[in-house]
């Protein structure tokens, strides 16, 4: 199976997360809207939200909270890549 047709079969979650992510970093500091943009836009295949997804899925899961697990798990990857690039004084992400 193909990453295209996991992407397809968790689109509509997967939409979800990314407006989940972006609605939890609404904020009148710019820097907390761009992380959202570059957490959501910045092309990498995420890989963990979608595992999420598809562990609910496969479990049969039929609530809302499986949204909010895959953000978080996008969240605490991110963060552990931005603290990463701090301890390594890295210039880009």
């Amino acid at each position: 199976m193909s990453i295209e047709s996991v992407q397809t079969l968790i689109k509509d979650d997967f939409t979800a997360v990314n407006q989940k992510i972006l609605t939890a970093l609404e904020s009148d500091v710019v820097l907390i809207n761009e992380i959202g943009k570059y957490i959501v836009y910045s092309g990498g295949k995420r890989i963990r939200p979608m595992i999420a997804l598809l562990c609910a899925r496969a479990a049969g899961y039929e609530g809302d909270k499986h949204i909010t697990a895959a953000a978080l798990i996008e969240f605490i990857h991110t963060a552990t890549l931005l603290h990463d690039d701090v301890v390594d004084h890295s210039d880009m992400r």
